[in-house]
């Protein structure tokens, strides 16, 4: 396997020579093959339900769970033995005829809302709510405040900067004078 520095240079060389499609093909296939594997999930064969119905409610659960030891992975997708243990005991609680609701609770209060990937609405949950979709329209106020202001500065130019002084043009004849005519040559 190259390493990543030759192939950054290879890439750059191929850049430099203006072969752009070819760099872009390239780094679609590498994009492909990085994230084919993505969709690949960790449950074994020995935890599949046989009841397929029941095994459907296990998954949709398990995409829901968060791996306490991965952190931002689904147990359904994770391979950590802990996530193997947390799918297993949502098989079980299906098995024994909890409800999907009944599961996570069982597991919130056994873990903490951090195992669920998405947090339920509660107070103590509200800034994580709220803090993204304030943040952006703070950013979009920001952005519209800038360009009213800057609008505003474009408009009301001070047309004595673009003017001479009498001095300042006093000295700009004297240096036109000064300078040598282009046709005589230098000495």
């Amino acid at each position: 396997m190259p390493c990543s520095r030759c192939i950054l240079r290879m890439l750059l060389r191929i850049r430099e020579r203006g072969e752009v499609p070819k760099l872009i093909s390239i780094l679609f296939v590498v994009w492909m093959a990085a994230f084919a594997g993505s969709a690949a999930h960790a449950v074994q064969p020995d935890e599949i339900m046989s009841d397929p119905a029941k095994e459907a409610r296990a998954r949709d659960l398990s995409r829901e769970l968060r791996c306490m030891v991965c952190q931002n992975q689904s147990i359904d997708d994770s391979e950590a033995p802990l996530a193997r243990d947390l799918r297993l005991l949502v098989r079980e609680r299906i098995a024994a005829g909890d409800s999907d609701a009944q599961v996570i609770d069982f597991l919130v209060a056994r873990y903490g809302e951090f195992v669920l990937l998405k947090p339920r609405l509660n107070p103590h949950t509200l800034l994580l709510w709220l803090l993204p979709p304030l943040a952006l329209a703070g950013g979009g106020f920001a952005l519209w405040a800038h360009s009213r202001r800057r609008s505003r500065s474009a408009g009301v130019e001070d047309q004595s900067l673009f003017q001479l002084t009498a001095d300042e043009e006093a000295r700009l004849e004297r240096l036109i004078a000064a300078e040598p005519s282009p046709d005589k040559p230098l000495r």
